[in-house]
């Protein structure tokens, strides 16, 4: 049976590669993006389904699950991918919309889009689900590195990846059935970074694609790069 697989923002970056690297593997993926030309535009290049999807908003979320259980009836592999930087400026100088705006995105669309195709994933013989996370929200290794630089580590962006590997904890112990693990990248270069980062988008994939395969009886709550674990 074909593995079915969702990816949020697959349009580019990460999300495209990991799609291409699971559709090589034999999956179906769903290219899930909330630009309907650019998010048409990949899936036509991967020659895979097109799912119109804004993380953001809880109504375009749910019809694209209604979609998918149309469609197929099942999930087997959920990737939240889809993520922003949001503001470079110093955390006392940001505000409160500033951090709601990027925590609407990287948190709250992952419980939004996570929420919605349970009962799809539920379906499934082996269901998992891969948090994008990042180093960045990791404290032993912001301390390890310093990574104070607001042009390399954005404050918002990395509490909220904190925040989501913690949540991608929760879920894991809330969903004994699935597999749930956040993956952490590294630095790869995207426009997320203005293609700043070490690694290329297959490096920076290798966790995702790892984690988007494990067995029924693979591991759950880790949080892990391409080299391992990841410390809190």
């Amino acid at each position: 049976m074909t593995t079915i697989t969702l990816i949020t923002g697959a349009n580019k970056g990460l999300g495209f590669e990991a799609a291409r690297r699971l559709r090589e593997l034999g999956h179906t993926v769903l290219v899930a993006a909330r630009h309907p030309g650019r998010g048409r535009a990949a899936a036509d290049r991967l020659d895979s389904p097109f799912v119109p999807l804004d993380v953001t908003d809880e109504g375009s979320v749910r019809t694209a699950a209604d979609w998918v259980r149309s469609r197929y009836g099942r999930l087997d592999v959920l990737v939240n991918n889809a993520g922003i930087e949001g503001p470079t400026t110093p955390i006392d100088q940001a505000t409160a919309t500033d951090v709601a705006a990027v925590l609407d995105t990287n948190l709250l669309g992952v419980v939004r889009v996570t929420n919605a195709f349970l009962p799809l994933l539920r379906a499934s013989a082996g269901p998992r689900i891969v948090n994008v996370s990042s180093g960045t929200g990791s404290f032993a290794l912001t301390e390890q590195n310093s990574w104070w630089d607001l042009a390399l580590v954005p404050p918002v962006y990395a509490v909220t990846k904190t925040a989501l590997t913690k949540l991608t904890l929760c879920y894991a112990h809330a969903l004994p059935g699935m597999r749930v693990n956040a993956a952490d990248p590294g630095w790869t270069a995207t426009d997320l970074n203005n293609f700043k980062g070490t690694q290329t988008v297959r490096e920076g994939t290798d966790v995702i694609v790892e984690l988007a395969t494990v067995p029924p009886d693979g591991p759950t709550g880790t949080y892990v790069n391409r080299h391992g674990a990841v410390p809190w």
